[in-house]
């Protein structure tokens, strides 16, 4: 009687990690569909308003200011600060500008750098991009706590070696996290992010955060308190143009 076969060690890791990937892509896969599935992929725009709170050494700093943030996939933003609405921000592919009363003006580096790393390490591009990329790596995690819920850890390695780690709720599958790593030009360590989500609310049937929690390097520095969203509006046709929206404000 013939021996079976003994499997090398580096079959042995191939199909172990194999194994783990395709955990991964179930658990994210879950994700989307308690998000909203095809419909979630496919939605147009959104509209949220709410209150936002900074803090500084984890105490809040100057109390609230209120928002109206419109997204559009894969990169329009607009954000209208302040109860007039007169104060409105704008990212546009990799260009930003502020305008106010006083006209249209570029956005300093800092801060283009900082929402510009935010959107390119969400969970939407993380769905929509990375998991679609056949370089990307999926590590399933397994069981990890966020605040007192237990969920399901998911990282995932782009081909330019970053990382993006999303934790979803073991029951619900809904995100509870998202974190991920870059590294400071100046001083060269790494700084840690993380947005947490909690309070969801069934909206025009997506599942949707009325809470979110920005944490870097283990300190919360600013918190999101959602009123009111909308999905998929009809928004004008210059709706995305800087100048058209200064022509509107008063001076």
């Amino acid at each position: 009687m013939m021996a079976a076969p003994v499997k090398a060690p580096a079959q042995t890791a191939d199909a172990d990690a194999n194994k783990n990937a395709e955990q991964a892509r179930a658990a994210l896969n879950q994700m989307v569909q308690a998000l909203g599935g095809e419909l979630w992929l496919n939605i147009q725009n959104v509209e949220t308003d709410g209150h936002i709170a900074a803090f500084f050494q984890g105490s809040p700093d100057l109390g609230t200011v209120q928002f109206f943030d419109y997204h559009q996939w894969p990169d329009h933003d607009r954000i209208e600060v302040s109860k007039h609405r007169d104060d409105v921000l704008f990212y546009i592919g990799q260009q930003g500008w502020e305008v106010t009363y006083r006209g249209k003006k570029a956005l300093p580096k800092d801060q283009m750098d900082d929402f510009l790393r935010r959107r390119d390490h969400s969970i939407e591009t993380a769905v929509k991009v990375w998991m679609k990329d056949p370089r990307t790596i999926l590590i399933y995690g397994g069981p990890h706590l966020v605040e007192t819920h237990l969920g399901v850890q998911v990282s995932l390695i782009s081909a330019q070696n970053e990382g993006i780690t999303i934790v979803m709720d073991a029951d619900t599958h809904l995100p509870l996290s998202d974190e991920f790593q870059w590294r400071d030009p100046i001083y060269h360590d790494k700084d840690d992010e993380i947005e947490e989500y909690a309070d969801y609310h069934v909206i025009n049937g997506f599942p949707t955060a009325f809470s979110i929690t920005r944490i870097k390097n283990g300190e919360m520095v600013q918190q999101r308190y959602v009123d009111r969203v909308r999905y998929n509006q009809s928004l004008p046709a210059d709706f995305w143009d800087p100048d058209a929206a200064a022509r509107r404000i008063k001076r």
